[in-house]
């Protein structure tokens, strides 16, 4: 290997992620609807059969198949498969910045329009119910912030001995913010409100 090797390999090379095709790759769908000349939010709540996070409040979404062509085009199949409605009776207008999480995701979310006169039929095996929010709560409520700390727990047999400091090592720490909506008796929370924010910050500036 000599310069010209590596000026050809790195010469217009799209930056990308280290590990990113170990990571699990998801999309996410915020739904929007204009119901009496107001903006709202479609949500969902999570059946409470699922395994996971049975429950609790989500927008449509889930992981990237192999057969889908892009994260846009798995945020509107999973937006169908999980509200019943058709393909045509929702656009993306835009997309959001991707999340990368402690935990080895990537979350592409994208924000749209649905059909006000969608039939919705949500899919019992993976919803519970559907609701909106007026988009104007958002506007005019900031979340609650609270913060997980986050620390580094080697495994056992982690070779101190080859670090400075061995298991004196210093350890940098995380924090990780958490933000929550009350709207009635519902809470959204988590990702979910955290994108929700995101959507106000990025749409919501004068």
């Amino acid at each position: 290997m000599n310069k010209n090797d590596i000026t050809r390999q790195l010469s217009g090379r799209r930056q990308g992620i280290i590990d990113e095709h170990q990571m699990r790759h998801y999309a996410v769908f915020v739904p929007l609807i204009e119901k009496e000349g107001d903006l709202h939010v479609l949500f969902e709540v999570r059946a409470k059969h699922m395994k996971r996070q049975p429950g609790e409040i989500c927008f449509p979404g889930g992981m990237v198949d192999r057969s889908d062509r892009n994260p846009a085009e798995a945020a509107v199949r999973e937006l169908c498969e999980e509200t019943g409605i058709h393909q045509n009776e929702a656009a993306i207008t835009g997309s959001l910045d991707k999340i990368i999480s402690p935990f080895r995701q990537i979350i592409f979310p994208y924000a749209g329009f649905l059909d006000l006169a969608s039939s919705f039929h949500p899919n019992e095996e993976e919803v519970d119910k559907l609701f909106t929010v007026p988009l104007s709560f958002f506007i005019d409520n900031e979340p609650d912030r609270h913060l997980i700390h986050l620390k580094v727990e080697p495994e056992s047999g982690f070779p101190f001995e080859s670090i400075p400091n061995g298991k004196g090592y210093t350890w940098s720490a995380g924090t990780h913010p958490e933000y929550f909506y009350y709207y009635g008796s519902y809470v959204i929370w988590g990702l979910t409100a955290r994108i929700m924010k995101h959507f106000v910050d990025e749409t919501a500036a004068p």
